[in-house]
């Protein structure tokens, strides 16, 4: 069984001379955070407005705790989430299954199973990172909470990254995972050939561009939509991208440089951008969920009316009071009802 890596000596004292450490259910529940600030001075609209967000009480104390929000360094940034990641404790895979293999593909694509007792249904997983961050290792824990709620066979892709590997590498491992499932849900020991794709922030956006892809190219079936704060807007357009400038974790500038990794010199297209698509009508029903206090809130929440206005079948959850990532703060009860309902619906969409 793979778990977690240990926290070092220095992340754990850290944490608990705050009170509070990174995905345990210690911590303070009661107070508030109300923070100020004067937006930077950019171009156009960007200038010198003051936008006043407030996290939920339960989250107060774990602001600090999360990485600078700065994708300037790849390397850097990958080090820091690794590092955020290590400190939580290895989540309890009693009872599961765990493999890591590689799915063929140009290049192959590396993969970890989680395959749950009784499983049922499949999803491909992709995780969340601003299409820079994030790796098995660092998804590991998030795979399992996600296989034992829904009780589905979770397979977590290891897709390339930027800038190293720019649009479309990512969209052609995760697509290439998602034809392999389909085909061979069956030995995956799902009890059914229904086959889910998802993700969390810039993977929940890949997710999507999944989704359009098998449907224009008449691809892989795929039952059902996961898309958990979605990254996809490149524009940044919208009133949350616009005003939260300085919200924690994710920032508009790590937003912004998300997309220049992932672009590169190439023109957004729908593939990459799925708020791009004008049309949705014929993709898998959707759940999406956001968060209150992110840039990537309104182009999530428009996204998921454009569905239901093309006819798909959608659940929308904005949850209150939360950011970018702030279900890795398991102490909070929001957390624990976010990741809760992420198993809860993913269960319903792959029996429906």
């Amino acid at each position: 069984m793979l778990g977690a890596a240990a926290p070092s000596a220095e992340r754990k004292s850290a944490s608990q001379a705050c009170g509070f450490r990174i995905a345990t259910g210690l911590g303070p529940t009661s107070g508030s955070i109300r923070q100020e600030h004067r937006r930077r001075d950019r171009s156009d609209e960007m200038t010198d407005n003051a936008t006043t967000w407030r996290v939920a009480a339960e989250l107060e104390s774990a602001v600090p705790l999360f990485p600078v929000a700065d994708l300037s360094d790849p390397i850097a940034a990958r080090g820091a989430l690794a590092d955020l990641a290590a400190a939580a404790p290895a989540p309890d895979t009693a009872g599961m299954e765990i493999e890591d293999r590689s799915v063929p593909a140009r290049p192959d694509v590396p993969v970890r199973i989680y395959r749950p007792d009784r499983a049922h249904g499949v999803l491909v997983w992709l995780h969340g990172g601003g299409f820079v961050m994030g790796d098995l290792e660092t998804e590991h824990p998030w795979a399992v909470r996600v296989a034992q709620g829904s009780g589905a066979v979770v397979i977590s892709v290891g897709y390339r990254r930027a800038p190293e590997d720019p649009f479309p590498a990512a969209l052609d491992d995760a697509y290439a995972v998602m034809a392999w499932a389909a085909e061979h849900a069956g030995e995956l020991g799902a009890g059914s050939d229904r086959v889910a794709v998802g993700g969390h922030a810039a993977g929940a956006g890949i997710a999507a561009a999944v989704a359009l892809r098998a449907r224009d190219r008449q691809g892989p079936p795929i039952g059902f939509q996961l898309l958990n704060q979605p990254q996809l807007d490149d524009s940044q357009q919208t009133w949350s991208a616009r005003n939260f400038i300085d919200t924690p974790f994710m920032t508009h500038d790590k937003v912004a440089a998300s997309w220049r990794h992932y672009l590169d010199t190439a023109p957004a297209s729908v593939y990459a951008a799925p708020s791009r698509a004008d049309d949705l009508s014929g993709l898998p029903p959707a759940y999406v969920a956001t968060a209150e206090f992110d840039p990537n809130r309104d182009e999530a929440i428009e996204y998921a009316l454009n569905l239901l206005r093309a006819g798909v079948p959608v659940e929308l959850h904005q949850w209150a009071g939360t950011f970018h990532g702030s279900q890795a703060v398991l102490s909070a009860d929001v957390s624990r009802r976010q990741i809760a309902e992420l198993g809860a619906v993913l269960r319903r969409g792959l029996d429906a």
